[in-house]
């Protein structure tokens, strides 16, 4: 069963998130989802997921996130993951400024009956947010 918990995992970062297949939503994940996570907050529903994964993609378009490894025991999934994506709109209150920015994070996802149904998430916002504003203070100061 942790196999094939992992495999789902994988199959949603890959296919919604990265590819931004929104319509697997309803087949992957759960009506009761929540998320925690401290900067956004938490989420519920399959709305709510689709907000979470719209919201980034919209915020960087090219967005990919990379499996840097998986632990799995039971219901539950770990996942360290990697993100890079190109900041082309709003994201936390930032404008876009066009630059490459890359963030690590760690997601604890619980599977019930073959359906995500929560994931308590934690990632270097910091240092995103960071490398955003220093985009923009650079831009700002002319040196683009």
């Amino acid at each position: 069963m942790s196999e094939q918990n992992k495999a789902l995992v994988r199959r949603i970062i890959v296919e919604i998130v990265n590819q931004g297949d929104l319509e697997l939503v309803n087949q992957l994940i759960s009506l009761e989802y929540a998320y925690f996570e401290p900067t956004v907050g938490a989420m519920r529903g399959r709305e709510g997921y689709r907000g979470i994964v719209s919201t980034y993609r919209n915020a960087f378009p090219d967005l990919k996130l990379t499996i840097d490894e998986q632990i799995a025991e039971t219901d539950t999934v770990v996942t360290r993951w990697r993100g890079e994506g190109t900041h082309r709109g709003e994201l936390m209150g930032v404008a876009p400024t066009g630059k490459r920015v890359s963030v690590q994070g760690v997601v604890i996802s619980r599977i019930k009956n073959g359906q995500l149904v929560d994931d308590f998430g934690c990632y270097d916002v910091r240092a995103c947010r960071c490398r955003a504003l220093r985009c923009v203070f650079r831009c700002r100061a002319g040196a683009g």
